[in-house]
């Protein structure tokens, strides 16, 4: 299990980036439009340079969803490699089978 301190971080990530959202894709817009003038992406860099740091969506860590531990994560499944063989072992994932040969 993760220490809640690490998971709460995460969660204020997410709220960050939600909220931060619609700005960085207008400043984004503004850096990559070929109508603009130089001046003008000049400053829209500066404002991006600005916002948090929490506020881009690759700072992010994707985490289990029962234990929030940070590595192994199946993104189909939102589970750690440990939790995902437990529900498979269980059945509790409909189609997944533990492989043998």
């Amino acid at each position: 299990m993760a220490k809640k301190s690490m998971i709460n971080r995460e969660l204020k990530r997410q709220h960050t980036v939600k909220k931060f959202a619609k700005k960085r894709a207008e400043l984004k817009a503004i850096i990559a439009s070929s109508k603009t003038t130089e001046e003008e992406k000049w400053e829209a860099q500066l404002k991006m340079q600005k916002m948090p740091r929490d506020s881009s969506p690759c700072r992010q860590v994707r985490r289990c969803i029962l234990t929030g531990r940070p590595h192994a994560v199946y993104r189909r499944f939102g589970l750690s490699r440990n939790m995902l063989r437990e529900a498979a072992m269980r059945g509790d994932i409909p189609g997944l089978v533990k492989s043998s040969w």
